[in-house]
C-alpha cells in the first residue's frame, strides 16, 4: 500500500465515523447543550478535564466558552482542570495520579456545575474518581466518551448525559469529540444569543 492509499483510508475511515456519529450523538448533544445552558444561567460553571489529547479537547472547549466562539459575546464561566502543571504534579505526588481530577473537583465544584468529562478510551481511573466527586458534590455530569458502554458510563445518573462517539479507535473518537465540543459551543451560544 501507498502512503497515498494509505491516507484515503484514513480519510475514509473519518467520514465513516463522523457520519454514523450524526445520527447517533444529536440527541445527546442537544441535552447537554441544554444542560450546560440551564447551569449557566442559574449562574454555574463549567468545568472540564481529560487526559491527553482529551485534554487537549477539554481546554479548547474551555478557551471557546471564556473567550468565545464564532460569536461576539460576554464570556462564559469555565474551567479545565488540566492546565496547572504546579497543581497536577502537587496532586499526583502527594495524592496519586488517579486523584488528580477528584482532588480539584473536591475543592472547586459546586452544587449545580457542570463537569464536561472527555475519555475517548473510557477506562481513566481518574476520570472515574472525578465523575464521582462530581456526583457527589451534586454537579451535572456531560460524558465524551467512545465506544462501548464503560464503567464511566455506568457511573452516569438518569440526568447526566454521555455523547458516546461510536467507534473503538481513539483517534476517530477524539476526531468527533473535537467536533462534538464545537456543537456545544455553536447550540450554547445559540440558547444564549438566539440564532
Amino acid at each position: 500500500m501507498d502512503l497515498e492509499e494509505r491516507l484515503h483510508l484514513q480519510f475514509a475511515s473519518h467520514i465513516e465515523t463522523v457520519s454514523e456519529s450524526a445520527v447517533r450523538i444529536a440527541d445527546p448533544l442537544a441535552r447537554a447543550a441544554s444542560t450546560m445552558v440551564e447551569g449557566l444561567l442559574q449562574g454555574s460553571r463549567i468545568i472540564t478535564c481529560g487526559n491527553g489529547g482529551s485534554a487537549t479537547i477539554a481546554q479548547h472547549f474551555t478557551a471557546k466558552m471564556i473567550d468565545r466562539y464564532q460569536r461576539e459575546r460576554p464570556g462564559l464561566p469555565a474551567l479545565a482542570l488540566g492546565s496547572t502543571a504546579a497543581t497536577l504534579t502537587a496532586i499526583g505526588e502527594s495524592r496519586g495520579f488517579d486523584r488528580i481530577y477528584a482532588q480539584q473537583l473536591e475543592a472547586l465544584g459546586q452544587p449545580g456545575d457542570t463537569l464536561l468529562a472527555i475519555s475517548a478510551s473510557g477506562t481513566c481511573e481518574n476520570i472515574a474518581l472525578g465523575l464521582q466527586a462530581a456526583i457527589d458534590r451534586q454537579m451535572r455530569v456531560v460524558l465524551l466518551s467512545g465506544g462501548e458502554s464503560t464503567r464511566l458510563s455506568a457511573m452516569l445518573r438518569d440526568h447526566d448525559v454521555e455523547i458516546r462517539v461510536p467507534d473503538d479507535d481513539v483517534a476517530r473518537v477524539q476526531e468527533v469529540h473535537l467536533l462534538a465540543v464545537h456543537c456545544l459551543c455553536d447550540l450554547i451560544d445559540t440558547c444564549l444569543l438566539g440564532s
